[in-house]
């Protein structure tokens, strides 16, 4: 069974990278830079999951190593023109080497703490650099930031997004590959002691304040190899990439994902950038809807995205197809139901309190509210009727819910039951 698993595990997997392959053929011309920058969030993710998820050390501030590489690729595209010692595509170095000197010397004093503690100095050296940066002009070019271009090597000219999205591809597919490998390694089963229990490795011999620097600085480095990917992509960079928001991004990146599968990280990643990519033009309340999933994760699927997969998965092989689906399917009725009730009282209230809206009935205190156009209908906002369907919609998303409850926790039938034993 294990092979077989083992097996259909290295067939997704090629799968997958064959469609990250064929994407720029599949994806409007428009699209691709939105795929370069959910495989650039992926690798951030996944760097920042080393030290959170596998070394049990959570950082509020892993922007900052993401940033100095950035800026340090930069810097070396500018200086080497993309030719010498570090042609084009292999800019990135200079941002991986920056964020492993950087993440060495800011994790030898973060570390020093653990807990609550660790994530506050973390915190506070990233908003450190993000207050000095607009004031190291000659390193950080001041409010306006430093801008670079890349230059043709190795035969190709770089000039066409399609170009950047196989370079980043390449990028993220040997880091992903080479933080898997260093799983696999003793240091990466050390790396998960230091989660479980820090002491014990004391008492075995291990230095834990070593252990957890160096897993820092490695975390750091390859935080720092997508921020060179990120120099490469949009070819500027200012301070703002200090910024509390892109730190946050990746811890909501890695929990919503899954912080205990390898690949959970990337899976979070690519969900909240394309939501973000696309609800970004459609709603205001796009940043609203992203902490209404986080909430909903860390409530009802503590083990990510990847957990909830994990769990269909297994409920399939449990129950088979024909007693699985009927459930699934009023499982996710209950949810789309909830999310119609949700989305239409989010945007709704959005209206209401909008500036606009609310200039226009100081305007006109006595009349009668405008109605307010959404999914093409007027809804009266003082109409009790308008109210009416959200409250419908809960009711029936949470009479769903028990029912689907109720169903999951039904035992699957004698027939499958002989069959998954035998």
């Amino acid at each position: 069974m294990s092979r077989a698993r083992h097996a259909t595990g290295i067939v997704l997997l090629a799968l997958c990278v064959a469609l990250l392959c064929a994407l720029p053929w599949l994806l409007p011309a428009g699209q691709i830079v939105a795929a370069v920058q959910m495989l650039i969030a992926a690798l951030f993710a996944c760097a920042f999951n080393l030290l959170a998820g596998q070394g049990g050390m959570l950082s509020f501030g892993h922007a900052a190593y993401f940033g100095v590489g950035t800026f340090a690729t930069i810097h070396a595209m500018n200086a080497l023109g993309g030719a010498g010692l570090l042609p084009t595509p292999l800019m990135p170095l200079a941002g991986g080497a920056a964020g492993l000197v950087f993440g060495l010397l800011a994790g030898w004093f973060a570390t020093m703490r653990s807990g609550v503690y660790f994530s506050m100095i973390t915190l506070a050296l990233a908003e450190l650099l993000h207050a000095l940066a607009p004031h190291l002009k000659s390193v950080f070019g001041g409010e306006a930031g430093l801008s670079a271009m890349r230059m043709p090597a190795w035969g190709f000219g770089f000039g066409s997004d399609t170009e950047v999205y196989f370079l980043v591809l390449a990028w993220v597919l040997a880091s992903l590959a080479a933080l898997y490998g260093l799983t696999r390694t003793p240091l990466g089963r050390l790396t998960l002691g230091l989660r479980e229990n820090a002491h014990r490795l004391r008492y075995l011999g291990y230095r834990p304040h070593t252990l957890k620097t160096l897993v820092f600085a490695l975390s750091a480095m390859f935080a720092g190899i997508a921020g060179g990917l990120q120099a490469l992509n949009i070819e500027a960079g200012n301070y703002v990439l200090f910024d509390v928001k892109l730190s946050t991004d990746a811890v909501l990146f890695a929990y919503i994902g899954g912080v205990n599968a390898f690949l959970g990280p990337v899976l979070g990643a690519s969900v909240l950038t394309f939501l973000s990519q696309t609800l970004a033009d459609i709603t205001r309340s796009w940043l609203l809807y992203q902490g209404i999933l986080f909430v909903l994760v860390m409530l009802f699927v503590p083990d990510g995205l990847v957990g909830l997969v994990q769990r269909a998965a297994r409920s399939l092989r449990e129950r088979g197809l024909a007693d699985w689906l009927p459930r699934a399917a009023v499982s996710a009725a209950a949810g789309l139901l909830l999310a119609a009730a949700t989305v239409f009282t989010v945007e709704m209230l959005q209206r209401i309190f909008a500036r606009d809206y609310r200039s226009l009935l100081a305007m006109n205190p006595d009349a009668a509210w405008p109605a307010i156009p959404l999914f093409g209908n007027e809804w009266a906002p003082r109409a009790v009727s308008t109210w009416l369907w959200p409250l419908a919609l809960f009711l029936l998303g949470l009479a769903a819910c028990r029912w689907a409850s109720a169903l999951w926790r039904a035992e699957p039938g004698p027939a499958r039951k002989l069959e998954t034993a035998q």
